[in-house]
């Protein structure tokens, strides 16, 4: 039993390091290439733990072949436009002002329902409003919406906002200072410290404080045990 703990956790800790080297895609935004190594390593790691005959360089060697492939793939696809093309294909406009292309749709299978549900998702129910829709190499849909039809902006208002700054930063994470963030907006522990004591809040009695580099902070409390 204490064998296959061990071999667990040793999987386990090179599949999570294994997906870091591939990076920090969620499931549903992996291309093809990454998809199939995905799975395939969690196919292969589960070998190794329920049999433990199979000794670990059978579950390690193979994990570390297909990550090893997925860098030069990737390094390779990204100096190589053909490449990237041929292992991750190539994005496909599935609507034209307001058009489908019932063929792309077709050669693509995505149904009808299928692209209705994802404008549907982004707020879109008429699909005369679509300029162009693009399904992605991810099998995501971009919409680009006709000008009448799209959000209104400070930009197309012609509205100048003179708050340029950074958005709040989390700097306190349940009583801990986040040294990092502070330094990202400009500030210190000194800073942070006299802030907290101005609102009268010890450190320790922090939930969560957030911080701009204009100054402000915002603090909320932790909540007291009854």
């Amino acid at each position: 039993m204490l064998i296959v703990f061990f071999r667990a956790i040793i999987l386990y800790v090179l599949i999570v390091l294994s997906m870091r080297l591939m990076g920090k895609r969620q499931i549903g935004e992996l291309q093809p290439s990454e998809l199939v190594i995905t799975v395939l390593m969690s196919n292969i790691a589960t070998l190794p733990i329920e049999d433990i005959t199979i000794p670990m360089a059978m579950g390690v060697v193979p994990i570390f072949t297909l990550v090893c492939l997925d860098v030069i793939l990737s390094h390779f696809s990204l100096k190589f436009r053909g490449l990237r093309k041929i292992i991750c294909g190539s994005p496909k406009i599935v609507v034209s002002d307001g058009k489908i292309d019932q063929k792309q749709l077709k050669d693509l299978r995505f149904s009808a329902d299928d692209l209705m549900e994802s404008l549907r998702s982004m707020g879109i129910f008429d699909i005369c409003e679509v300029q162009l829709a693009v399904v992605e190499t991810t099998g995501k849909i971009s919409v680009y919406q006709k000008q009448q039809f799209r959000p209104v902006t400070n930009g197309s208002m012609k509205i100048i906002d003179d708050d340029e700054g950074d958005p709040p930063q989390l700097v306190v994470d349940n009583g801990k200072i986040i040294d990092s963030t502070l330094r990202f907006i400009g500030k210190d522990r000194d800073w942070l410290m006299e802030k907290l004591d101005e609102k009268k809040v010890p450190l320790r009695q922090v939930y969560i404080c957030t911080a701009d580099d204009s100054g402000k902070i915002t603090v909320i409390g932790k909540e007291q045990k009854k």
